[in-house]
């Protein structure tokens, strides 16, 4: 199961009643933190989530509305007494951003490991949660990410039985591992049907649509996209500053054949985005409107 938290929906700026970007993705006692805008440590309190089980904090990029929070964060994270190590990933200059902005959050009581990215493509192990991350289009260097859970086929108990197995290794068999004992030398292919559907989550912001979002982003159970601007007329400004409108994320989501779509990063000119959700929806149907402490849990679908 996946518990999926938005934590903030907001671009640019804070408002009273928006948070800036942010997104959680909890899995098995660990949580990955993606962007960290300002006040973000504020926005996991009303959210009902505490920032000691971060594991992992990914930046999409260093825009301040995407990294400012980051001091506050860490702070509040060494004062909870954590001693394990944070990872962070992000695009080249990480190391540098992040020590220059830890300048007022020093003697932190955990070690921080920096992966800078450098391909338009790279793959992480979240020990079992699969993350990639994709560059994307913005004015500086941007990428998105994609979470990939993966699912076994199911264990055939019938087969274990008449190849003599004894059901203490049963276990063994179905997390993936081979078994060598006095019955025989058996392999998971033997007692495992092929695998069923996992749960896959993509998250972008801060870009123009791509063939590399839509490639990501394809047959996601939720895909989470910046939706700038709602007015038609802001077009060209969204090109200009290589931002996305409501109306190109939809057909963004559309074309991935995603089943559930979320829009975030709006701009401050948009007080009430949920005026645009019936024309936006023409578009592509399985759409809603973020917003702050929104929450989703992605589980298995039985087969």
């Amino acid at each position: 199961m996946l518990d999926i938290c938005l934590l903030g929906s907001g671009g640019m700026m804070p408002l009273p009643k928006r948070h800036l970007t942010a997104l959680t993705v909890r899995y098995n006692g660990h949580t990955t933190l993606i962007d960290c805008g300002e006040g973000t440590q504020v926005a996991m309190k009303r959210a009902g989530l505490s920032p000691a089980p971060i594991d992992t904090i990914c930046f999409t990029h260093y825009h301040a509305d995407h990294i400012s929070g980051l001091p506050g964060l860490l702070l509040d994270m060494g004062n909870s007494d954590r001693t394990e190590p944070v990872q962070m990933i992000g695009p080249k200059g990480l190391m540098r951003t992040v020590k220059a902005l830890c300048v007022i959050a020093p003697q932190l009581p955990f070690e921080i490991k920096y992966h800078e990215l450098s391909e338009n493509e790279e793959t992480f192990d979240l020990d079992g949660l699969r993350l990639k991350a994709f560059h994307v289009n913005h004015n500086v260097t941007c990428y998105g990410y994609t979470f990939e859970l993966d699912r076994a086929g199911r264990f055939d108990a019938d087969t274990a039985k008449a190849l003599g197995i004894p059901i203490n290794y049963w276990s063994v068999l179905q997390h993936g591992s081979e078994v060598d004992i006095p019955e025989g030398h058996f392999s998971p292919e033997q007692v495992m049907g092929p695998a069923r559907k996992g749960l896959k989550v993509t998250y972008t912001t801060d870009t123009r649509p791509t063939h590399l979002i839509a490639e990501n982003a394809k047959g996601s159970d939720l895909f989470i996209c910046e939706g700038m601007y709602g007015d038609p007329e802001k077009a060209q400004s969204a090109k200009e500053k290589k931002h996305m409108t409501m109306q190109e994320a939809a057909k963004l989501g559309m074309d991935a054949g995603v089943k559930k779509m979320w829009l975030t990063h709006f701009s401050p000119s948009v007080i009430n985005p949920k005026i645009y959700i019936e024309e936006i929806r023409k578009i592509f149907p399985e759409l809603s409107m973020g917003k702050d402490g929104k929450k989703i849990e992605l589980d298995f679908i039985d087969e």
